[in-house]
């Protein structure tokens, strides 16, 4: 390596720590539209290359008016957690690693750290410790892997063959979910061949968990293979569905049972929450972010499931070319369903050492405290309802009840600056909705916020006619 590649990653090192030494005091959202970003960063490709360091330092400057402090203790959208210092590290060396974490073969490290990370996340949650896992993107890939190995179990206990035959004239499968489940589920479903008419929706009470009654009328009238797909930690209120009674529902009738826990499964960390998801551990399968609560970067999805030979048979790739283990020893391309791939699993395993057992409970306890806060302070003020039981970090707010007032307010709150939150619809109405999942977040950083949404919505207020 040249002095002169010391000298880059230095200065990008040094750019980087400045961006996030500024996360506190930033403005939480962008502060340039698309046209002048556009304008500074869509320019002709050089003939000639240029300086990496010109390259580097222009990125900076022209991108960063474009980014949001999602890393940052104010922002609350979207279920986004930040980046712990001990995760960001080991991404780092991760990238400065660059492993193909797809066989053994391509970095025996990555693997067995993937291991590591496999075992304690699986204690972690309270999952069997025989359980297969993989580390994808995300929790939609999540939900890909482990439905996937549900189809395959289903079908080959329905006769039926998948990877040999595929899907056309397989016996038909009905995959039972919520009415308020996650968006990723059903592109899962359509990626894995199932269509729309394939997947009926349960009704829901009214904070998003499954009706238990009407999911049991419902798989008593299903005619062959059946998967239920449950959820820990609904989008909008932070709902658990009831995990024990979905798994005695489901496996008196031989159906597989999924449970989508990208954020609310890691409650189970928690003996003060763990009660939300009491059962989840007679699921067959589960999907969960690492970026969200446990606070990785981008990107970090974890799938586990209770049937390893099914997980294998689903996602399994073998080819004279590759060098792979026979012997027991866990090649990743078998588990998941990416073929080259990051060596995801150093970040995890930094932060899992960093926290510790104690440390991942606190982070729960300490977010679940601070959107109970937010939802207290607000519901005093006039003209502010709370939708929802906040019984774990989703806090739903309405204004004025009224959603143009609402949306306003939100839009409002994103242009001010002090945090940054999403808007949603909750049923038929408009809502703010308050994701607190960041390690860094504080009880001034909350106070902080609930200051600048009632000065927001007073704003609001008063203008009206």
């Amino acid at each position: 390596m040249h002095h002169d590649d010391d000298r880059l990653l230095r200065e990008a090192a040094e750019l980087a720590i400045e961006w996030r030494r500024s996360l506190p005091k930033r403005h939480v959202g962008a502060t340039a539209d698309l046209g002048e970003l556009r304008e500074a960063l869509i320019r002709p490709l050089p003939a000639d290359g240029e300086p990496d360091e010109q390259i580097v330092r222009r990125l900076a400057r022209d991108a960063e008016a474009g980014t949001v402090a999602m890393g940052g203790p104010r922002y609350f959208g979207f279920v986004i957690g930040g980046a712990h210092p001990a995760a960001l590290a080991a991404d780092w060396l991760t990238s400065a690693w660059d492993q193909n974490a797809g066989l053994i073969a391509g970095g025996p490290a990555a693997a067995v750290v993937e291991e590591a990370v496999g075992g304690w996340l699986a204690q972690l949650l309270g999952l069997p410790t025989s359980a297969s896992f993989a580390l994808v993107t995300g929790c939609q890939m999540a939900h890909f892997t482990a439905l996937a190995a549900a189809r395959h179990r289903v079908l080959q206990q329905a006769g039926w063959d998948v990877e040999e035959r595929g899907m056309f004239g397989a016996p038909p499968v009905t995959v039972l979910v919520g009415q308020e489940r996650h968006v990723t589920v059903d592109r899962a479903l359509r990626y894995l061949g199932f269509g729309r008419s394939s997947v009926v929706a349960v009704e829901a009470d009214d904070q998003g968990a499954m009706n238990m009654a009407a999911l049991a009328a419902a798989v008593e009238g299903c005619t062959g293979p059946v998967i239920v797909c449950t959820q820990a930690g609904n989008v909008n209120t932070g709902a658990c569905d009831d995990l024990r009674a979905a798994a005695d529902i489901a496996h008196d009738a031989d159906a597989w049972l999924h449970v989508d826990g990208a954020f609310g499964l890691w409650a189970a960390a928690s003996p003060r929450f763990r009660h939300l998801v009491d059962g989840l551990e007679r699921a067959d399968s589960w999907a969960t972010d690492g970026h969200k609560w446990l606070n990785v970067p981008y990107d970090s999805g974890i799938a586990f499931v209770a049937h390893p030979a099914s997980h294998r048979a689903a996602m399994a790739v073998t080819a004279a070319y590759l060098v792979q283990r026979h012997n027991g020893d866990r090649d990743e391309v078998d588990w998941t369903p990416e073929f080259s791939r990051r060596a995801r699993a150093f970040p995890l395993y930094a932060v899992l050492q960093a926290l510790g057992n104690k440390g991942v409970e606190a982070l729960v306890d300490r977010c679940c405290d601070h959107a109970a806060r937010f939802a207290q302070r607000l519901a005093q003020a006039r003209d502010v309802e709370v939708l929802n039981d906040v019984v774990l970090n989703q806090v739903l707010v309405r204004f004025g009840n009224d959603d143009a007032i609402t949306r306003a307010v939100v839009e409002g709150v994103q242009r001010e600056g002090t945090c940054w939150l999403s808007g949603t619809t909750w049923r038929g109405s408009a809502a703010m909705r308050i994701s607190v999942v960041n390690w860094s977040t504080t009880t001034e950083d909350v106070d902080r916020s609930v200051e600048a949404i009632l000065r927001v919505a007073g704003n609001v207020l008063a203008d009206l006619p």
